[in-house]
């Protein structure tokens, strides 16, 4: 294993391996395997190349190692108290890996929670990154601003690339004010249809909701160590300022108060709560069946999700008002094709698989395929950035 602690060595470790054609096996903390097993004879790892190297609380800028592990910037940015608004994912249970997450995987995978619908992606909070590409050459784009980006804007398409455009050597991360306090109401005995329509409604009034998931029966019980027992459970989640959280929660239960039971979930159960369902904790156990996560309109995915069962045996929750739908099939085969006719009979959107074993993973199309006319241009950015393929080789296509 290659573990560069610089810029320049990073840059030295590429350039020969693609002198040598040696296809390189891209990690860092090592606790996101999304995607195929990559077909590599040499790994690089980022972890030493760690550490902030700017953080503003004033500006609300972050300048961050790729290989920082994620516990030391919100570390800092506790102190400050400040966050991470996009919440992002840890996959660690999920996935049953071991390690430390670092902010380069956090964004390679453009890991993001349960705010995303409303504060958006990992990817909306980049600012700027630096990155080695497939010639071994040093690339930075944007910076520590907003309109910082001239020309054509490479931090984007870095989130989410599962580290097959380049090797992030530090990326800078816009970051925001901790709110004093959160809340959560908890609407129960709900059907899917009915929880999704709470759910919109919710969003369309000014109570400025940042959490909106349903768990539906037996799903629920899995949470809070039990607490909301096992009946369907419709979420919403007020974050802000002690008195608006609680003038907004009363707005929202005399507004649903004929649907019937409402709970009340205070600050620390609030919190609890929603890492739960960011890190999709109702799926984490039974490691051995596999897990998608399917992002369609809100309105459709929960269709989606009946059609499937129609087919196989399948559990699901919903999370960003209903338009993101984890689901977990309950025959331990991935089910790859009904999964995919069941979100393209129902409006269309993206399925990817995010647990599998490895070897399903080996022979899966794990990402949503793309359209001919983006497949091609998708194959052109690829090789613009690595030209000869040698960065997590079968990563994301075959």
């Amino acid at each position: 294993m290659v573990e560069p602690s610089d810029e320049g060595e990073l840059a030295a470790a590429v350039r020969d391996a693609r002198e040598n054609g040696t296809p390189l096996a891209i990690t860092g903390g090592g606790t996101r395997p999304i995607g195929r097993p990559v077909d590599a004879l040499a790994t690089v790892s980022t972890t030493k190349l760690s550490g902030i190297t700017a953080y503003s609380a004033n500006e609300m800028v972050a300048t961050v190692r790729a290989g920082t592990p994620l516990s030391e910037l919100q570390a800092a940015l506790d102190d400050a108290n400040q966050r991470l608004v996009f919440e992002p994912i840890d996959h660690r249970d999920l996935l049953g890996t071991e390690g430390t997450p670092t902010v380069g995987g956090m964004v390679a995978v453009n890991a993001s929670g349960p705010r995303r619908f409303v504060a958006g992606a990992c990817r909306d909070s980049l600012l700027g990154v630096r990155f080695v590409n497939g010639n071994g050459e040093v690339v930075k784009n944007g910076g520590r601003v907003m309109k910082n980006v001239t020309g054509l804007d490479l931090v984007k398409p870095m989130a989410g690339s599962h580290g097959t455009l380049g090797i992030m050597s530090e990326v800078t991360l816009k970051v925001q004010p901790r709110p004093e306090t959160e809340a959560t109401l908890a609407l129960r005995g709900l059907l899917d249809v009915d929880a999704i329509s709470v759910l919109a409604h919710a969003m369309a009034t000014p109570n400025e909701v940042t959490g909106a998931a349903h768990l539906p029966e037996l799903v629920a019980g899995s949470v809070l160590d039990g607490e909301l027992g096992s009946g369907p459970a419709t979420l919403l989640r007020i974050e802000g300022f002690a008195a608006s959280v609680g003038e907004r929660s009363e707005k929202l239960k005399a507004m649903f108060a004929s649907l019937g039971d409402i709970e009340d979930i205070d600050a620390d159960r609030s919190q609890k709560l929603w890492r739960e369902i960011r890190d999709v904790k109702p799926f984490a156990d039974h490691r051995e069946r596999p897990v998608w996560r399917i992002s369609m309109k809100p309105s459709d995915a929960h269709e989606a999700v009946m059609a499937l069962r129609m087919e196989a045996g399948a559990s699901a929750f919903y999370d960003w008002q209903g338009g993101l739908a984890w689901v977990r099939m309950e025959g331990g085969n991935t089910m790859s094709g009904l999964v995919r006719k069941a979100v393209q009979d129902n409006g269309g959107g993206h399925a990817t698989l995010i647990r599998a074993t490895d070897s399903e993973r080996r022979f899966a199309v794990p990402f949503q395929p793309l359209d001919k006319p983006l497949a091609i241009l998708e194959k052109r950015v690829r090789e613009a950035f690595d030209p000869q393929g040698i960065f997590n080789p079968g990563r994301m296509v075959a």
